[in-house]
């Protein structure tokens, strides 16, 4: 078939490449100049930067499988470590090597920073978790469900976890969701639980290397070209006057909604309504800037607003630059650029040991994922007949990451047939 797949993130990346795979006629349409949508390369200024710090774990294995068939060296463009939440001084949660389930027991035994009482009744809670298929109630928040755990465990670790995974903060934040992440962390096998960490660039992990393999393949790729207009004539699709059998719709909600709403007004009303959350990623460079880790977790609070910091001295060979980023972060949009970088660099100098740090770059993404909320209805994935939608937002068993959105990618994909 004769199919145009309209937006270039990963979503869209995984459907076209799936597509011609399967032997069908693809063209790729994308408003931007690059692809990769909001997990890319930002060049600023002749400094090349990403729009956020995407981690992976072991268990997303949809997105590796991606990276693979498109020639990627998996191991040469992502570390993979045993998960570890620790802070500067080492201090935090570490799982070692093996299965996932035996390695996630001994890593909270082993954790001296907690009092016995505490891990045994984190061991507890997830033992509950399991012999329940870590299903909950769908109106259950995270905050909710460990709402019994001792506050030490819930500020050391749940929370942290539940804005990384989720980007949204616990009292706000789907426990169904989070419990998903969680069993295919610790259910999905050996090294499923591993930090995947990018040691390139975004652009080099699937964005760059699958435009390289749909142009060698024969797909037809239209950058800085925005789609207009959508519609259905007989048994023709028309994308701007042009005719296709199929269409996948892998851009944003809003730009899906906006194609989709002549034809299906009630699908797009729903991923029209979906509120989102920001992340802010804050870019500081020091001369004596160099971390104990490639990833540290920092104490968060209403002063110190970020929760992790990379080390792109040890990640990429760029000695001295540090990013710090921020979940769940509307209320420091708010309060601008400046008064984030200061607050960052605050904490930055009562939690680690680098010296003075010079701002680099603020990079926001406003709508950088749907807030996960309880009961949260996410629009499907069929729009109308051979008309599909692709994205993080899509209705699935995930947040918004970069698995979810390459498993919409290839549902939407062999959808299409």
């Amino acid at each position: 078939m004769n199919v145009a797949v309209v937006g270039g993130g990963w979503s869209g990346l995984a459907a076209a490449v799936t597509l011609v795979r399967a032997g069908h006629k693809v063209t790729l349409c994308e408003m931007a100049a690059q692809l990769g949508g909001r997990a890319r390369r930002v060049d600023s200024d002749g400094l090349a930067l990403d729009n956020g710090q995407h981690i992976l774990i072991g268990a997303y294995t949809s997105t590796l499988d991606l990276m693979d068939a498109v020639g990627v060296d998996v191991p040469q463009v992502l570390r993979r470590s045993p998960l570890q939440f620790v802070d500067a001084q080492g201090h935090g949660l570490r799982l070692p090597a093996g299965a996932p389930m035996l390695a996630f027991v001994q890593g909270v035994l082993a954790h001296r920073g907690w009092r016995w009482s505490e891990r045994l009744s984190l061991l507890a809670a997830a033992s509950r978790w399991a012999l329940q298929g870590f299903a909950c109630d769908e109106a259950l928040s995270v905050a909710a469900l460990t709402r019994r755990l001792p506050a030490r465990l819930r500020d050391e670790l749940i929370d942290p976890l539940c804005v990384a995974a989720l980007n949204t903060p616990a009292p706000q934040a789907s426990a169904r969701v989070f419990l998903r992440v969680l069993k295919d962390a610790l259910f999905s096998g050996a090294g499923s639980a591993d930090l995947l960490l990018p040691s390139r660039h975004l652009d080099d992990l699937l964005p760059g290397p699958a435009q390289t393999w749909l142009t060698q393949h024969g797909a037809h790729l239209r950058l800085g070209r925005r789609a207009m207009r959508l519609r259905l004539e007989g048994s023709t699709w028309l994308l701007d006057d042009e005719p296709f059998d199929a269409v996948v719709l892998a851009a944003t909600a809003l730009e899906a909604a906006r194609l989709a709403e002549p034809i299906a007004p009630a699908w797009a009303a729903q991923a029209r309504a979906l509120r989102y959350e920001p992340i802010v990623t804050v870019y500081l460079r020091g001369a004596q800037a160099a971390l104990p880790f490639p990833m540290l977790a920092l104490r968060s609070d209403d002063a110190g607003p970020a929760q992790f910091v990379f080390d792109h001295g040890s990640l990429r060979g760029e000695p001295g630059l540090l990013a710090f980023v921020i979940s769940g972060a509307a209320p420091w949009v708010e309060r601008g650029n400046e008064a984030v970088i200061e607050a960052v660099q605050a904490q930055a100098a009562a939690q680690l040991t680098v010296g003075e740090l010079e701002p680099c770059r603020v990079l926001t993404e406003k709508r950088a994922t749907f807030a996960c909320v309880p009961g949260l209805q996410r629009p499907g994935a069929r729009i109308a007949p051979r008309l599909f939608a692709a994205g993080d937002y899509i209705a699935g068993p995930y947040p918004a990451t970069l698995e979810g959105a390459v498993r919409s990618g290839l549902d939407a994909a062999a959808a299409v047939g």
